[in-house]
């Protein structure tokens, strides 16, 4: 494979559907029709929805297996004038899905290659927007650790996390990972399952973390596809007590961690200029 141009090609990242055909746009359509080729996290994935479309492009493997080792490689060929695109299984590329390497390499190195968004859908986006928690200030964590303990320790750091958290979990782990939420986040906290987006059988369904997972439980069907939580972030501050701000709170806990209760809320109290009492209740209500 060998281009003449003097000018270097584009890199186009272009997001693509995550479950309705429907949902492609005009703009992503046109891009994968013009480019030379693509690099596709699933050959066989991606190359369904290109005969869907009969889009006819030559399909390079692109996956976090090989990506370090290629990103390289495909930089170079657009360098020499070879117009790429870069998708993902689905949803929008680097959300969860590779990439970073190549797009990075092209912002420290290459600096000569432009990279060109394709928006599109991105599952986390879309099920944060029908949850009815939040939008404003919010936390992605993609897939949390498989393993058990870095699992409960990443949602211990999250369980005083004020803004809204998405979090990615497979079928076969969901019911573990609600049951260490339910264990770290508290019973009542509120959590918002997207299932299966765009899709057939896309199901939404919101209620506090132990009403869940009874829901879950009355039929193990609803736990099948690609899943979404979207769990509500800490509540610090309430119309009785208007004073703990976010910064408050971290001190707080931070200190507890280290001292004794009452000289934590000593020491707390005199920083911010906080009632004592304000605390203390705040230290009861939640320990």
């Amino acid at each position: 494979m060998k281009k003449n141009n003097t000018k270097s090609g584009n890199l186009y990242v272009v997001a693509t559907p995550i479950g309705n055909y429907d949902d492609f746009s005009k703009r992503a359509l046109i891009t994968l029709n013009k480019v030379d080729f693509i690099l596709a996290e699933d050959t066989r994935k991606t190359g369904l929805i290109l005969k869907y479309f009969n889009i006819k492009k030559k399909l390079y493997s692109y996956h976090e297996h090989n990506e370090k080792k290629n990103a390289k490689i495909f930089l170079e060929k657009i360098k020499q004038g070879y117009n790429t695109a870069l998708v993902s299984d689905s949803g929008t590329p680097l959300i969860n899905d590779p990439g970073y390497r190549i797009i990075k390499l092209c912002r420290k190195k290459y600096t000569n290659i432009k990279i060109i968004p394709i928006p599109g859908p991105c599952s986390a986006i879309s099920a944060l927007s029908v949850s009815g928690l939040p939008t404003n200030r919010f936390c992605y964590e993609g897939f949390l650790s498989y393993k058990k303990n870095k699992r409960i320790k990443r949602l211990q750091e999250l369980k005083t996390e004020y803004r809204t958290i998405i979090i990615y979990e497979s079928t076969h782990r969901l019911l573990k990972c609600l049951y260490d939420i339910k264990n770290i986040f508290g019973k009542n906290r509120y959590l918002v399952i997207a299932r299966e987006l765009t899709k057939k059988w896309e199901n939404i369904h919101g209620d506090n973390i132990s009403n869940l997972i009874k829901w879950f439980k009355l039929d193990l069907n609803k736990i099948k596809g690609e899943i979404i939580l979207i769990i509500s972030g800490y509540k610090i501050l309430s119309k009785k007590n208007l004073e703990l701000s976010p910064k408050i709170i971290k001190t707080l806990l931070n200190l507890i961690k280290e001292l004794p209760i009452k000289k934590a809320i000593d020491i707390t109290a005199n920083i911010y200029s906080v009632k004592r009492n304000l605390l203390y209740k705040f230290y009861i209500k939640n320990k």
